[in-house]
């Protein structure tokens, strides 16, 4: 089915605009895995047991591979990406108020570095609606949703916009991630400094222990970060991360470099502004992953993302430090069969290497080099 996919349906999708094939792909998603029949039948097919259930922050997950937020920013197919094998969906990112997102075109791929760019700005249908289509859809696998800022909202009013979007998504997520890293709302990265990101996360967390009231229901709360900081800010964040008891830190969103590119520098300069995802991001993450387990001393659970392609890509994630996974850019270039091929390969590898379970391999490039 890969081959398939590489050889004839992608050709076709990559002559129209990025954007609209993205469309056409959730479309095509939406309707050809509509029913529960269909979704049954791929699960069977794609669904990967060679792993035993993950534990991760309170949450039980069937495989480590999950959809990076920007896939499904409306939340409309996740049960159909769960029947293709990925463990957990992350939607979004979903910001409090609906908003069109910047002027297209806005997505361009490269096809030299298998690699996306995109400036796409949170284009999304508002948090209340996405959340309510996700009610009615009732997913049926780990749910994170991605919370982001809207652009119109200044940094000095963003947690109360975050506060906003964090109380609809409350009802309905597993997890809630925390978008401070996308290069493309204005100043959005502020909120990754160290004063910024602490009153934040408070806030966010203070609010997490309201909603859970007698419950305790507590939702695992997690961050995304850019992997364009240095050493001494990843710290910061680590030591923060911590202090508010977050779940993890999702490393990492896209790169604002252009640094090793093989596609033409005037394409590059006439694309333009953006965050760069795919095949040049694989090792930046993975150095910013390796950061994070080092100082946390693998304490904090790191979903890792960025330029995963195959399995051998997802095992350096692993060693890197990261406990779950994540994908995007991979997913549009290998197709529908990726999440399967991934996983597979994944328990291969890890067996090859006299690993009994992913755990024991989670880390391991770091604690060799200590």
């Amino acid at each position: 089915m890969s081959k398939l996919y590489r050889n004839l349906i992608r050709p076709i999708l990559f002559k129209t605009s990025p954007e609209a094939a993205h469309e056409f792909g959730i479309k095509s998603l939406e309707f050809a895995l509509k029913s529960k029949a269909a979704q049954d039948f791929f699960r069977q097919k794609f669904a990967c047991q060679e792993f035993a259930e993950l534990k991760r922050f309170g949450l039980t997950f069937k495989n480590p591979l999950g959809v990076a937020a920007g896939f499904d920013k409306n939340g409309k197919v996740v049960n159909q990406l769960a029947a293709l094998g990925f463990g957990f969906v992350e939607v979004g990112t979903v910001t409090f108020n609906p908003q069109k997102g910047n002027e297209k075109p806005r997505l361009f791929r490269l096809h030299e570095d298998k690699a996306l760019i995109n400036r796409l700005g949170f284009n999304n249908e508002g948090t209340a609606k996405v959340v309510g289509r996700l009610k009615k859809a009732n997913p049926n696998c780990v749910l994170g949703v991605n919370i982001g800022k809207n652009k119109d909202v200044s940094i000095d009013d963003a947690i109360e916009n975050y506060l906003q979007s964090f109380d609809l998504a409350f009802a309905i997520a597993d997890y809630i991630a925390v978008n401070v890293s996308s290069p493309n709302t204005p100043n959005l990265r502020e909120l990754q400094k160290a004063d910024r990101l602490e009153e934040l996360l408070s806030a966010l967390q203070k609010r997490n222990s309201e909603l859970g009231g007698q419950n305790k229901k507590i939702l695992p709360l997690l961050v995304k970060i850019a992997p364009d900081l240095s050493e001494t800010e990843i710290e910061a964040i680590v030591d923060i991360a911590q202090k508010r008891n977050l779940a993890g830190i999702i490393a990492t969103n896209t790169t604002t470099s252009r640094k090793g590119l093989q596609t033409n520098r005037t394409e590059i300069e006439r694309i333009g502004s953006g965050g760069l995802s795919g095949k040049p991001l694989k090792n930046p993450s993975n150095l910013v992953i390796k950061q994070i387990y080092k100082h946390s001393k693998g304490k904090l659970p790191v979903i890792g993302v960025g330029g995963i392609f195959s399995a051998q890509d997802a095992f350096e994630k692993i060693t890197s430090g990261a406990c779950l996974l994540e994908s995007y850019t991979g997913f549009i270039y290998q197709g529908f069969s990726f999440a399967r091929d991934v996983n597979f390969g994944l328990a291969k590898i890890l067996k090859q290497k006299g690993f009994s379970n992913l755990d024991e391999a989670v880390g391991t490039a770091v604690k060799n080099n200590l």
